[in-house]
């Protein structure tokens, strides 16, 4: 397996990565349209250069309590198969070079580990890789 490359973002105190195949672009927070009926975490919709993207608040989405909306927080647009989705993020930190021998593997912890791929070590930082196609699994259910 060769390198890969993450967009690496922070969620209250935790760094996470997504394998940069699936990310769009990164926007700053807009206008977000809240649709009735949607879990909380499901923040609305919001429509970015003409198309309608549902946005997600990812810290609601893993149980790790509510955004705090500041000026750094971000958008990330994710695109797998044939969905768009929005994620909202505290902030984006840089695009990451992952290899293989960088990764670890998260052992069965008792915790919820189909949204996890795996923790990046890079440079003394602990990188929790998140998988997004279970993510939007999740969504479409």
């Amino acid at each position: 397996m060769t390198m890969f490359k993450i967009v690496a973002f922070i969620l209250g105190e935790e760094e996470y990565g997504l394998d940069i195949e699936y990310v769009q672009s990164i926007e700053r927070i807009d206008q977000i349209t809240r649709v009735p009926n949607a879990p909380s975490f499901v923040k609305g919709v919001f429509n970015l250069r003409g198309n309608v993207i549902p946005v997600i608040d990812l810290q609601g989405k893993l149980n790790l309590g509510q955004a705090k909306y500041t000026d750094k927080t971000r958008v990330i647009i994710t695109k797998f198969e044939d969905i768009e989705l929005g994620l909202i993020v505290d902030q984006t930190s840089d695009v990451i070079d992952v290899a293989p021998e960088a990764l670890e593997a998260i052992s069965s912890s008792g915790f919820d580990s189909d949204y996890f791929g795996g923790i990046a070590k890079i440079d003394g930082r602990l990188i929790i890789l998140l998988k997004l196609a279970e993510l939007m699994k999740a969504e479409s259910n």
